[in-house]
């Protein structure tokens, strides 16, 4: 699975590596723990509705990306610092990537998980 991004410059991939995080445990811990992650990994949450979804940094060792999306509409992007960071929005997606790799991605653009 890869995670590609859609603006009025085209489609690009954003990340080729990407696990999701289907369970209460693996949406719980996110990238807590982990000492780094690859620079072409993202981490998705994805829910069945749109509702506020938060994320916080504790124990997460590293900055990351994160950028929430509803309907592959992105409605937010925020990049978050180790273990201080604190975001949220209501969304239906919700990816975690290498901090730097979501820049050039904006409000109002689309991302999509693709087989």
């Amino acid at each position: 699975m890869r995670l590609v991004h859609d603006s009025n410059g085209g489609q690009h991939p954003l990340a080729t590596q990407v696990d999701t995080a289907d369970t209460i445990l693996q949406q719980g811990l996110g990238l807590m723990f982990r000492r780094s992650i690859p620079d072409d990994y993202a981490l998705a949450f994805r829910f069945g509705k749109a509702k506020r979804r938060d994320i916080h940094m504790l124990c997460v060792f590293f900055p990351i990306d994160v950028i929430w999306a509803r309907d592959g509409e992105v409605v937010k992007v925020k990049t978050l610092r180790p273990w201080r960071g604190y975001g949220a929005a209501a969304a239906d997606l919700l990816v975690e990537l290498p901090a730097g790799n979501a820049a050039g991605v904006e409000v109002g653009d689309r991302i999509a998980l693709v087989e």
